[in-house]
């Protein structure tokens, strides 16, 4: 409970140096996650150093398109600022992992109600993997955000990493470089009823 209680959403970084031992046991505290009919839908792809300012490149490609398609639509703008404030973090963290759903598709593309149900199934058991994930960096002391923008530069972010597999988001990873404090909760009985 401590390490949950503790875990914060981290947006500023140092440059220190993550060692691949730290990642691997982030990473390895991921896969022990359940899984919907055990099938461990999850990939996981680490970046860092040149491989990192490569991948971001293509996402900042893809939210510019985004940017320029969603130009009139309302809330736009609030959501791709957002984005690209997202995109600042992750070229600042040293590490950012993509998150994977091996058995998922596309989310621009039509799927059968069987597969949707199975889809949001692998995508709560990926949840609890980087749940998992963001746990045990807290207890190596290493910051962590989780990250779901990813979703605006969708294509340009699957082409470069040359994968069919649904991106369902990311993970930055470092050595934090800010405090924050707990952010509000809602209240107990706001969200739980005992019937």
């Amino acid at each position: 409970m401590d390490f949950i209680k503790e875990r914060r959403s981290i947006r500023k970084f140092t440059a220190q140096h993550v060692e691949k031992k730290h990642i691997d046991e982030i990473l390895g505290a991921a896969i022990l996650a359940p899984s919907a009919k055990n099938r461990q839908p999850w990939k996981f792809i680490v970046y860092s150093g040149c491989s990192k300012d490569e991948i971001l490149i293509e996402m900042e490609k893809g939210l510019l398109k985004t940017k320029e398609e969603l130009r009139n639509m309302p809330n736009s703008e609030y959501m791709l600022s957002d984005a690209f404030n997202t995109l600042r973090i992750m070229h600042d963290a040293p590490i950012v992992i993509m998150v994977l759903n091996t058995n998922g598709g596309s989310p621009f593309v039509s799927v059968e109600p069987f597969d949707r149900i199975t889809e949001i199934c692998d995508s709560l058991s990926i949840g609890a993997a980087v749940e998992n994930m963001l746990i045990k960096a807290t207890e190596l002391g290493i910051g962590s955000l989780w990250i779901a923008n990813t979703c605006f530069a969708y294509n340009e972010l699957v082409n470069y990493i040359g994968t069919n597999s649904q991106l369902i988001g990311a993970v930055a990873l470092g050595y934090a470089n800010e405090a924050p404090e707990a952010r509000p909760r809602k209240s107990f009985g706001d969200v739980v009823e005992y019937r």
